[in-house]
C-alpha cells in the first residue's frame, strides 16, 4: 500500500511505534496493511527458532508429555516461561497462565492437567478473540521405556505458535496491532479424547459468542507419502476453511497466494472423508459452536504415534512457511475492518 504521509512523520510513527493523537492513529492504520509490515513480521518467524524450540520440546526431559503426567507439566511450565520472557501475558492475569482441569473431568484413571493460555489484547476490538491453538500433549513412553517426543505430533504446532506470538507481539511493541485480540491456546488431553480445548469451550476465558475464529495447528513439521516426490513437497492440508465461513475461506486463499505460495491440498476437507480428520483435532471444538476454523495439517507419515516422531526428521523450512501461512491468515483476520461472516450452515458437525 503506497503511503500518503510525509516521509519525516512516517518517520516518526516507525520510530516511536507508539499512537498519540488521532492522526498518528490514521498512520498506524496505514502501517497496519500495508504488505511490506506483514511480510516483516512474518519473517520474524525463522525456521532457526523453531528449530531450537523443537530440539527443546520434543526431547526425552518432557518424557513424552502424557497428560497428567510429570513430562507433560513440565512441558506446560516450559510454554509458560516462553511466554513471559516475551513479555505476553496471561488473560487469566498475573503469573496464572494455567486454566486448570480437573481429574474429575477426565474418564480413563487421567490426572488433572491444564491448557496453558496466553493474550494479546486488540487496540480497536479487544473484545473480539482470535484463537490460534495448538495441543502439547503426546502418548509418553510405554512399557519398554521408550520415549514417544511427538516432534511432529504436535511439538511442531506448539512451536509455531510461540513464533506466531513473537511475531505478533512485535507488531504490538511496535504500535502496529493487532485490532482484534489474539489467544494463544496450547490445549492438553488431544490424544486421550480432545478433553482440553472441549474444556475450554464449555469454560470459556472469553465469552465463544466473541470467538472469531479458530486457527489450529496439529502436525505441520513433515511430509506424507502422497507429495514425497520434490515437485509436490510444498502443501499443506486444509480442512474446515469453507465449511462455515467464506471469509475465512477466502482470506487464507489470498493470504496464500500474495505470500506463501503453498500448495493448498483439500483433500481431507471432503465431507465422505474416510478417515474424518476434520473431526480428530481441536478446531473441532470449536466448529461444533459455529466457530469457522481451520486446521493445518500435513498428514499422517511412518512415524506418527511411535517413538521416531523426533526433531531430526522435521522439514523446517517447509514448516516455517506454513506457520507464516498461518500468521498471514490470522494477521488479516485480526486487522480487517469488518468481523469473518459466518454464512454457511449445517457444516460444522458433518
Amino acid at each position: 500500500m503506497k503511503n500518503t504521509f510525509l516521509l519525516i512523520s512516517s518517520f516518526i510513527v516507525s520510530c516511536c511505534g507508539t499512537t498519540q493523537n488521532s492522526s498518528s492513529t490514521t498512520k498506524v492504520d496505514t502501517t497496519v496493511n500495508s504488505e511490506s509490515t506483514v511480510v516483516s513480521y512474518a519473517q520474524s518467524i525463522t525456521s532457526e527458532e523453531l528449530k531450537e524450540y523443537l530440539y527443546t520440546f520434543a526431547g526425552d526431559d518432557f518424557e513424552g508429555r502424557d497428560t497428567g503426567e510429570l513430562g507433560q507439566k513440565k512441558a506446560a511450565e516450559y510454554l509458560k516461561e516462553q511466554y513471559k520472557r516475551m513479555g505476553i501475558p496471561s488473560p487469566l492475569g498475573e503469573d496464572d497462565y494455567f486454566q486448570e482441569i480437573p481429574e474429575s473431568y477426565f474418564r480413563g484413571g487421567i490426572k488433572s492437567s491444564e491448557n496453558v493460555l496466553a493474550f494479546i489484547e486488540g487496540t480497536e476490538k479487544p473484545e473480539e478473540i482470535i484463537v490460534i491453538s495448538a495441543h502439547y500433549d503426546h502418548v509418553g513412553i510405554d512399557k519398554s521405556g521408550n520415549i514417544y517426543n511427538g516432534a511432529d505430533d504436535d511439538g511442531s504446532g506448539t512451536v509455531s505458535l510461540l513464533e506466531i506470538a513473537e511475531a505478533f507481539m512485535k507488531a504490538k511493541k511496535d504500535g502496529v496491532g493487532p485490532k482484534r485480540s489474539i489467544l494463544f491456546l496450547h490445549v492438553t488431553g488431544e490424544e486421550k479424547g480432545l478433553y482440553g480445548s472441549r474444556y475450554y469451550t464449555e469454560n470459556p476465558v472469553f465469552p465463544l459468542e466473541n470467538t472469531v475464529t479458530n486457527l489450529n495447528i496439529d502436525m505441520i513439521g513433515r511430509i506424507d507419502k502422497n507429495h514425497e516426490p520434490e515437485e509436490k513437497s510444498n502443501y499443506i492440508y486444509l480442512i474446515g476453511s469453507d465449511r462455515l465461513s467464506t471469509d475465512l475461506h477466502n482470506i487464507s486463499e489470498e493470504a496464500n497466494t500474495k505470500y506463501t505460495k503453498l500448495d493448498l491440498d483439500y483433500t481431507y476437507n471432503a465431507k465422505n472423508d474416510p478417515n474424518r480428520f476434520y473431526f480428530r483435532s481441536d478446531h473441532y471444538n470449536f466448529a461444533k459452536h459455529n466457530i469457522p476454523i481451520i486446521f493445518y495439517f500435513n498428514g499422517v507419515h511412518e512415524d506418527y504415534h511411535k517413538p521416531t516422531d523426533t526433531a531430526d526428521k522435521i522439514e523446517y523450512e517447509l514448516m516455517t512457511k506454513r506457520a507464516r501461512l498461518t500468521f498471514y491468515t490470522a494477521w488479516e483476520v485480526a486487522n480487517r475492518p469488518e468481523r469473518i461472516v459466518v454464512d454457511v450452515t449445517n457444516n460444522a458437525g458433518e
